[in-house]
């Protein structure tokens, strides 16, 4: 009984189309909203990184720019030592995601500046300058490339294949890819007379792409079912003293609270649930204690709030006389010693035992 089966997990794995591959790992993926980090899979799956470097690296690119990122930061927030931190740095170093600079800052101090980089590769060959950003996704909208030549030459004239130019790159943002737009229809121009009617350019089907096997299982967000609505109590004769008394106190429930303001239409929608309270007899002090106490703090929807507790908090019957008297028990036979055979018998009355007045029959 010590393993834990996670019924939510399990119903993942039962649906995902397709076989399901006999060994290995079984991705279950569900898109991210927020608070996620693009890494790439050269970093990810890098062949000659250790683990931990590759867990510190995941680390850092994760982390908004300015964030202090020494040996003494990551040993304090990570359970591995400063020998493994500055050996794992060393490697970021040595395989050019990470750099490290000292420079001389004002009044002669010197500070270690880090450099982050998410694609070395990409600045090795030339083709991409970084520039400074956030390294966190966020729900605000993407930054803007911005392109920078290499050298100052006129640009070439456009042609039907696109050639994309070297680009910044952010921390966060992947490598852009060209995107060819739709071609635009042109309107016609409106002439004097009937207009011609064109029949519509048929737009090709794009192709079915087939899906690969083992393809991970995207879950929709599940959300708790709705419970159904408790009626209101009602009474089991609604007077007309009750409901007197039951509307007074419920507008009067505006001068001991001024959030609660009902409507003409909400204290008769509420009138049988206090009288309920009052049939049972609950005191009107005990009513507006409940009512009142607690209230949350801006109160939108006084009317629903005060429907709930008068359900919710619905006390029982108050029990009668009869129902607290103690319980009386059986009288008990008490004991009596025989007159023949001096043995103990329950009787209420002295004499002779079961088998002494047999006898006694017997022998008559």
């Amino acid at each position: 009984m010590d393993t834990q089966h996670d019924n939510a997990l399990a119903h993942a794995l039962a649906a995902i189309p397709g076989p399901v591959p006999p060994s290995g790992v079984i991705h279950v993926v569900i898109p991210h909203t927020s608070r996620f980090t693009v890494v790439g899979n050269h970093l990810a799956q890098h062949a000659e990184l250790s683990l931990v470097a590759i867990g510190v690296g995941v680390h850092i690119q994760s982390l908004p720019a300015g964030t202090e990122v020494g040996i003494k930061t990551l040993t304090a927030r990570f359970p591995e030592g400063e020998v493994k931190i500055a050996c794992a740095l060393r490697e970021l170093e040595a395989h050019g995601y990470l750099r490290r600079t000292r420079v001389r800052l004002t009044k002669g101090r010197v500070a270690t500046r880090t450099v982050f980089c998410n694609q070395p590769g990409a600045v090795l060959r030339g083709g991409m300058v970084p520039v400074v950003g956030p390294a966190v996704r966020s729900a605000a909208p993407a930054p803007t490339l911005v392109r920078e030549h290499i050298h100052h030459v006129p640009e070439p004239e456009p042609t039907a294949v696109l050639e994309p130019r070297p680009m910044a790159e952010t921390t966060s943002v992947p490598e852009p890819m060209p995107v060819l737009e739709p071609t635009r229809v042109p309107e016609p121009t409106p002439v004097p007379g009937p207009m011609p009617v064109r029949e519509p350019i048929p737009v090709p089907k794009p192709a079915p792409v087939p899906e690969a096997p083992h393809a991970p299982v995207r879950l929709p967000s599940r959300t708790a079912p709705t419970q159904p609505r408790r009626p209101l109590p009602r009474p089991q004769a609604l007077t007309p003293e009750l409901r007197q008394a039951a509307s007074a106190l419920l507008a009067d429930l505006r001068r001991h609270a001024e959030e609660l303001v009902l409507s003409e239409e909400a204290v008769e929608e509420l009138v049988p649930g206090v009288a309920a309270w009052l049939e049972r007899d609950a005191t009107t002090d005990a009513i507006r204690r409940a009512l009142t106490a607690d209230l949350p703090q801006p109160l939108r929807h006084p009317a629903r709030l005060l429907r709930h507790r008068l359900t919710a908090l619905l006390p029982p019957p108050l029990p009668g006389v009869h129902d607290l008297a103690a319980t009386r028990r059986a009288p008990v036979t008490p004991f009596q010693t025989c007159d023949g055979c001096e043995r103990a018998f329950r009787s209420h009355d002295p004499g002779h035992c079961r088998d002494c007045r047999a006898q006694y029959w017997e022998a008559a």
